[in-house]
């Protein structure tokens, strides 16, 4: 018998009959001999609607506390939706909370981290032979007595995180693609489906623009251990499993994995910094006091004439505000000229282990984007990732290009169902 986690986002519930669907899954699943427990996001735009009603009925900056025990509602209905679905089917099914669930978090409202998980509960209700449903993206601080709700990928992070406690034999993420793809499929329409990712490939996907996974929940996954299965929810196609290597294990790595792409970051440059020792610290002295999160650093060669240089560098595009406003207030202190705000770029990632042990990946990349009129504004390498910064709208060109030269386009299109790739 082997114990399975499924996660079902908001698009494979977003009503009667998907909820309907994902309950004969479950149920097959089941009744094929596994454990199974089931988390689930909220309905379709259930989250967004309920923001809605909250900026409905006051203008003021919603209270933290109480935004927290509105959006954990969704996932609530959710989870009571697809227990009696089950329960319909002739399985007994029992729903929880995060709290029920044993799911304890720091108490930074809308953005919680795990802290522990307790799923005594759940393994209580398994043990009756119960399919088990958990309401994702919330959990319980102990110190405030106050659900919280974990931000963006909350459901994929609670989905890791009870496989990991619940020694799971795999924890299944089921999306509206087939798995993880080489590129973004909306994008690149004959991006091929992967096998088999390492988490740690999936890691710089994850968090250079990839929609499928959320890294804190490939993070997490990474580090407990937990083998994820990426899977559509609505056939029954083998996805792509992420793994976790063993230290010392030889594996046979394909030069490149994946071509990400994100439209979501600005880049703002400090021009005419004093080219002394200090000045960079400076400046990231005060970038990090916003909590804001730098991606690419680019420091230009000094001129010779005045001795100032300029640096770029990149963050999302909801922090440049805050980061802008900051360093002005200490522009005389630092003694840069000006501030140049840039919210019109793109990022391009490739990924792959193999480059490791490849050379000659930098040259094919920056020939194939030469050839297609593409400029490069900013560059960023580690062992198995290169970035570049180019204008938002050439990126999409800027991945088909790359995709192709890398020989990974597929024969044939790649088949959306919907939504979002999540």
């Amino acid at each position: 018998m082997s114990l399975i986690v499924q996660k079902f986002g908001g698009s494979s519930v977003a009503d009667a009959e998907s909820i309907k669907r994902v309950a004969k899954r479950v149920v097959a699943s089941h009744k094929a001999g596994n454990e199974v427990v089931v988390v689930v996001s909220a309905m379709g735009d259930t989250t967004d609607e309920l923001l809605d009603l909250a900026a409905a009925v006051s203008p003021l900056p919603p209270e933290p506390r109480e935004m927290d025990l509105l959006l954990s509602s969704g996932e609530r209905i959710s989870m009571s939706l697809l227990a009696m679905a089950i329960k319909n089917l002739g399985v007994d099914s029992r729903s929880y909370t995060g709290l029920q669930a044993g799911m304890r978090t720091d108490k930074h409202y809308g953005a919680a981290r795990i802290v522990d998980v307790n799923p005594v509960r759940v393994r209580k209700a398994l043990d009756t032979g119960a399919i088990v449903i958990v309401a994702g993206f919330q959990g319980f601080n102990d110190e405030t007595e106050d659900i919280t709700t974990l931000g963006r990928g909350g459901s994929d992070t609670t989905a890791v995180a009870l496989a990991a406690a619940l020694n799971a034999d795999v924890c299944e993420i089921y999306t509206d693609v087939d798995g993880i793809y080489t590129s973004d499929p909306r994008v690149v329409p004959r991006a091929q489906k992967i096998e088999t990712i390492t988490s740690e490939e999936m890691l710089e996907l994850a968090a250079n623009g990839a929609k499928v996974l959320y890294i804190r929940a490939v993070e997490y996954a990474r580090r407990h251990g937990v083998t994820l299965h990426v899977r559509s929810s609505f056939n029954n196609n083998e996805g792509t499993l992420v793994i976790n290597p063993k230290e010392g294990e030889e594996m046979e790595h394909p030069i490149v994995t994946g071509v990400a792409t994100d439209l979501s970051e600005a880049k703002i440059t400090v021009v005419g910094v004093p080219d002394v020792p200090g000045k960079a610290a400076q400046i990231f002295k005060i970038i990090a006091s916003t909590d804001a999160n730098v991606d690419i650093i680019v420091q230009n060669v000094s001129a010779a004439a005045t001795g100032l240089t300029d640096i770029s560098f990149t963050l999302p595009q909801d922090e440049a505000h805050k980061v802008l406003t900051a360093l002005l207030e200490q522009r005389e202190d630092v003694g840069f000229e000006s501030l140049q705000h840039d919210d019109q770029i793109g990022k391009l990632v490739l990924v792959g282990a193999g480059m490791k042990a490849n050379t000659g990946v930098s040259a094919r990349l920056f020939e194939a984007l030469h050839q297609a009129g593409i400029n490069i504004e900013m560059i960023s390498t580690s062992e198995i990732r290169i970035s570049v910064i180019t204008r938002a709208d050439s990126i999409k060109e800027a991945a088909r290009v790359v995709h192709a030269a890398f020989g990974l386009d597929s024969d044939e299109e790649a088949i959306v169902h919907g939504g979002t790739g999540r």
